[in-house]
């Protein structure tokens, strides 16, 4: 199924990735030798999953290059008018670049779009070189370009379909919370603490709070309890028909379906209403039920 729909995966990607440092000398298969490309010829790839690059970080690699060279080649592929795309190496391009070099050491090869996306996204994420949200943008990408599930993404990078879930999941959050974890000052563990808040502006103001007070995981995730308990509480005549008991199960069904649940009428009569927003999601809360179903048989 992979290879019909033109995927690599992340055990045929072997070869390009077998080192996780950047500018570390890997084997080349021999079928796809090395050669040296004009830096000027070479252009960056605009649907690179990665878009922020640090500049110390990018230093230090060139001050590496300038003493001893590119020791693992780019991996390009052929474009329009003698140019060439880059499907790997973008830090080690813009580091020769901040080198001076003029030509670069990379391997030219045919990959489909597809693949191209596969591979840089793979890139680094073997790296561990994007953010959570660059990570869950690629990954959407993969999905809505290509048609893939979440199973199959999970496939083509290597990683399993819980952590291809949860962190699309975070593309849920408010820009204002995305931005936090984009820019690092929101690991993706407080983010997912927060998913299962419904009230936009609570859950701005909890992500800022946890920012400015430097909150743990655990921290936060109390912080996160003690919003829904005090949302528990009856204000007012509407809501006196319904217990605590009856909000809480209502909470306790957001954080374990980690999607929103609405709540309408009282514990004599009313109507509870589970949100989803993918398929996979829908598959989510269906195995979710089943798992019960297993229980109760």
């Amino acid at each position: 199924m992979a290879n019909a729909r033109g995927g690599l995966g992340a055990r045929g990607l072997n070869a390009l990735f077998t080192d996780n440092q950047e500018n570390v000398h890997v084997d080349i298969n021999e079928d796809f030798p090395t050669q040296d490309i004009d830096i000027m010829l070479i252009d960056r790839n605009p649907a690179q999953p990665r878009k922020t690059f640090n500049e110390d970080s990018l230093k230090e690699m060139a001050n590496s290059i300038a003493a001893y060279g590119v020791l693992q080649p780019l991996l390009l592929v052929k474009t329009e008018g003698g140019r060439y795309l880059i499907i790997a190496g973008e830090r080690r391009y813009r580091a020769s670049l901040m080198a001076g070099l003029k030509k670069v050491p990379a391997i030219v090869r045919e990959f489909t779009p597809q693949q191209i996306q596969e591979i840089s996204l793979i890139e680094n994420l073997h790296r561990e070189d994007l953010n959570a949200i660059e990570a869950a943008e690629g990954m959407r990408e993969l999905m809505e370009n290509h048609g893939l599930t979440q199973e199959e993404v999970a496939q083509r990078i290597g990683k399993s379909r819980p952590y291809v879930t949860n962190t699309l999941r975070l593309l849920q959050l408010p820009v204002e919370v995305t931005e936090l974890v984009r820019n690092g000052e929101l690991s993706p563990g407080h983010a997912r603490a927060l998913i299962s808040i419904d009230d936009k502006d609570q859950l701005i103001a909890l992500a800022k709070k946890c920012v400015e007070k430097k909150l743990s995981v655990r921290e936060l995730e109390q912080e996160v309890r003690l919003y829904f308990s005090r949302k528990a509480i009856p204000h007012g005549p509407r809501e006196r028909s319904v217990s605590l008991e009856m909000r809480e199960l209502v909470n306790d069904m957001k954080r374990v379906f980690s999607t929103k649940v609405v709540l309408k009428g009282t514990e004599n009569k009313g109507r509870i209403t589970i949100d989803y927003f993918t398929p996979d999601d829908l598959n989510h809360i269906h195995s979710l039920i089943q798992m019960l179903k297993k229980y109760s048989d």
